[in-house]
């Protein structure tokens, strides 16, 4: 039987930021970025097909894209995240406008809190994360050892 209930990820001091924003938030985060490109350009960044490329237009800033959000981008980034590739994220959603994708940004959130992602969902919080001591330092996060979990679940079902 797995022993450890917990696994413990490092996140470096270059930090991996995924940027998404829906269409009615896309000017508020590529200001947000324009702003604080000098903070930014330390880190590794990606995001979302037109989000990204607004943003690495704007700014100047190196911007790995990725497919647009409703052909799948938010699930690539999920991906990303479940691998370890992300470090956090920020995701400005519209709360005022229905999203075809709906299910999509909902895995994308869901992972995140599943795999200990902190998540800014305006800017405020985006600030906070952006302004934290951890953005300069290592920190180390416990996701639960969901392996664990389930083997324990099939124990007691015996």
């Amino acid at each position: 039987m797995l022993e450890e209930n917990y696994v413990t990820f490092e996140i470096g001091k270059a930090k991996h930021i995924a940027l998404v924003a829906h269409d009615g938030k896309k000017k508020e985060l590529v200001d947000w970025c324009d702003k604080n490109k000098d903070v930014l350009k330390n880190h590794f960044l990606c995001g979302t097909g037109t989000t990204a490329r607004l943003i690495a237009e704007r700014t100047g800033l190196p911007v790995k894209g990725y497919n647009s959000g409703p052909l799948g981008g938010d699930q690539q980034i999920g991906a990303k995240i479940v691998e370890g590739q992300i470090d956090f994220m920020i995701f400005l959603w519209d709360p005022l406008e229905a999203q075809p994708h709906d299910p999509d940004v909902k895995a994308l959130l869901r992972i995140a809190v599943v795999y200990d992602i902190p998540i800014a969902n305006n800017l405020a919080t985006a600030d906070f994360m952006l302004n934290s001591k951890y953005m300069t330092e290592v920190y180390s996060r416990k996701v639960e050892n969901f392996n664990k979990t389930i083997q324990d679940r099939v124990e007691k079902m015996k």
